[in-house]
C-alpha cells in the first residue's frame, strides 16, 4: 500500500496530522513525540502502515522506519490494535518499549489505554520470540554491511542481539574500524 509520505504539514490535531503532497492531503495517526516535532508549514517524511477495514483506511505515521517495523510488530500480537499500538509509541521510544520488552516489564504497558495487563503480558511474551529481529532495529544510529559483520561476529560469542546494540551504543565506536569495534564491544561485554 503506501510506505512513505512526503510533503508539507498542513493541520496538527493530536494524533492526527494532514501532510499535502502536491495538494492532496493525507491524514495520518502519528504518536504524540512525533507530534510535538511537527511544525505547521515544515516539510516532512513519514513512513507509514496503512490499516484498512470494512468501514475504514487509516494510515500511521512514524518519523523512523525502525519505528514502523517496530509498530507493525505490536499490531501482530492478537487483542493488539493499530490505536493501542499507537498508544504504546505515545508512551515510550523504540529503545524504551524494546526494553521493556526485554525486563517483561508489563507496567509499562499497562500504562497504555485500552491495554490490561493480560494483554501486556501477551505483548511480552510473543514479542519476546521476535526479539531478535525487534533488537536488529537500527537502534545505534549505524546501519550498513560492517553492522551486519559487526553483529555476526560478536552474536558468535554468544552474545544476544540486544546487548551487542547496547554495547555498541555505550563504546561510542564511531569513526573505528570493524575490528576495534568489536574489540571495544568485548571489552564492554566482559569476554
Amino acid at each position: 500500500m503506501i510506505g512513505s509520505i512526503e510533503g508539507v504539514v498542513e493541520f496538527k490535531d493530536n494524533p492526527h496530522v494532514i501532510i499535502n503532497v502536491n495538494g492532496v492531503g493525507y491524514r495520518i495517526l502519528i504518536p504524540v513525540n512525533l507530534s510535538s516535532k511537527l511544525e505547521i508549514g515544515n516539510k516532512v517524511k513519514v513512513f507509514t502502515h496503512t490499516h484498512v477495514r470494512e468501514d475504514i483506511l487509516d494510515l500511521y505515521g512514524f518519523a523512523k522506519l525502525e519505528d514502523l517495523k517496530l509498530f507493525e510488530y505490536l499490531i501482530s500480537v492478537s487483542g493488539v490494535g493499530p490505536k493501542t499500538a499507537l498508544g504504546i509509541f505515545s508512551i515510550g521510544s523504540r529503545e524504551e518499549i524494546v526494553n521493556a520488552i526485554i525486563r517483561a516489564d508489563d507496567g509499562f504497558f499497562t500504562g497504555v489505554p485500552r491495554l490490561g495487563k493480560k494483554n501486556a503480558q501477551k505483548i511480552i511474551i510473543e514479542l519476546k520470540s521476535k526479539l531478535g529481529s525487534i533488537a536488529d532495529l537500527d537502534l545505534t544510529g549505524q546501519n550498513s554491511k560492517e553492522h551486519g559483520e559487526i553483529m555476526e561476529a560478536l552474536k558468535t560469542f554468544g552474545f544476544t542481539a540486544f546487548e551487542i546494540q547496547k554495547a555498541l551504543k555505550e563504546t561510542k565506536a564511531d569513526g573505528k574500524t570493524a575490528e576495534e569495534k568489536i574489540k571495544l564491544a568485548l571489552k564492554y561485554l566482559g569476554k
